[in-house]
């Protein structure tokens, strides 16, 4: 695996990324994957994902959201809007690359909003193929809720409200720590190591009012909406990213899809336990569904019965991917 450092521009600021591909020459069909809750691009914990992924014969790009790690912007901004337009330019970006076959690209995201995220992604770009997205959230509401005992959340809510009368009367709200006061961390994040080299660089302290846009956040609306085939990876019993959000997500979702469910573990011990056991099926979803399309075919089998799309690879074409694998 050849990586590379690379940089692109999203919505004015220069976003730092890292470049992974096959050691034979491309065009490569491509992977885009912005990090998950406070994740950072280099994080050893993807490696793996991205090594399997390059063995298919898929180049990968994965890149800091503006304000984090190594990109501009504004610092310590928590903004699910800004990271889907980083995700939307970031698929651009692969487009202007010689060695990225443009029809041919796909979204992975893991980690809460990492994962949500890939969801939001396939909804609102149609140049996204396939997604896989592994431990979700699906309503951001929801799941800040859930943290929470009842009189905690009613003290969150009056503490978000009172931040909003700070701002237009002072002009600055409160900063709080994201994994501490917005998020609240499990007794299991609190010990896991799993993301120990890139936590002493995410932002000790955000705005609180960035908390209105987790509430606000929805993949589960974009679900019921999408058509490009989606991957869905839950853990049993989940109680960082509730089970729930992802068997919503699959069951929302209107296209070809797929669940994995991992069962007899935990959220982060996930990623370690059942790797060799998921890893296989996520290469599988996305070789399936990542292809460029040459010829599409349209069917009405019966009046009032829709419109079947089919899309089929050119002989050249397909011929070029099975060299490319």
């Amino acid at each position: 695996m050849i990586t590379t450092n690379v940089e692109f521009i999203s919505e004015g600021d220069r976003l730092a990324a890292i470049w992974r591909t096959p050691e034979t020459p491309g065009p490569y069909r491509a992977i885009v994957q912005g990090p998950g809750w406070l994740g950072l691009k280099d994080a050893k914990l993807y490696v793996r994902y991205h090594e399997a992924l390059v063995a298919a014969g898929f180049a990968v790009l994965i890149f800091d959201y503006r304000g984090f790690g190594d990109s501009e912007g504004d610092r310590g901004i928590l903004s699910p809007a800004r990271q889907l337009q980083d995700l939307v330019n970031a698929v651009t970006y692969l487009t202007t690359r010689d060695d990225v076959v443009a029809d041919a690209i796909g979204v992975f995201g893991t980690g809460g909003t990492g994962g949500g995220n890939a969801v939001l992604l396939a909804d609102v770009d149609p140049r996204v193929k396939a997604a896989v997205s592994q431990v979700p959230v699906a309503d951001g509401t929801d799941w800040l809720h859930r943290m929470r005992q009842e009189h905690e959340w009613l003290a969150f809510l009056a503490s978000l409200d009172e931040d909003r009368r700070l701002r237009v009367t002072t002009g600055a709200g409160r900063l709080v720590h994201p994994r501490e006061e917005i998020m609240v961390p499990t007794p299991e994040r609190r010990a896991t190591t799993i993301k120990a080299d890139v936590d002493d660089r995410i932002p000790s302290a955000i705005p609180l009012s960035c908390a209105e846009e987790i509430l606000a956040y929805k993949p589960i609306a974009a679900a019921e909406r999408l058509t490009t085939p989606l991957l869905v990876i839950g853990v049993e019993g989940d109680a960082t990213t509730p089970t729930d959000h992802a068997e919503a997500l699959y069951a929302a979702a209107r296209g070809p899809k797929q669940l994995i469910m991992q069962r007899h573990t935990t959220h982060y011990a996930a990623y370690d336990r059942y790797w060799e056991q998921t890893t296989p099926l996520i290469v599988d979803w996305l070789d399936r569904y990542v292809r460029p399309s040459d010829v599409e075919v349209r069917t009405t089998r019966s009046p009032g019965s829709g419109e079947l799309t089919e899309r089929q690879e050119a002989p050249v074409q397909a011929a070029l991917e099975e060299a490319v694998r």
